[in-house]
């Protein structure tokens, strides 16, 4: 990735890299990225906002 003070790459750009370096599907990857967004700490979510922009779980994995 680089460096803190240049633009995020998104979303999108950042589970495409954990599932590049996983081995998993792209909706793990979602998932994977989600719950350690919604779990970052208070400190980590003041200093990126963006956090508080990922909502609840609206599905469970393997369930229909």
């Amino acid at each position: 990735m680089t460096d803190m003070a240049s633009a995020h790459p998104g979303f999108k750009a950042v589970a495409a890299n954990i599932a590049k370096k996983q081995g998993v599907p792209m909706a793990r990857a979602n998932a994977i990225l989600a719950y350690s967004s919604r779990h970052a700490s208070s400190k980590a979510k003041k200093k990126n906002p963006r956090l508080n922009k990922v909502g609840p779980i609206m599905r469970r994995m393997g369930k229909k």
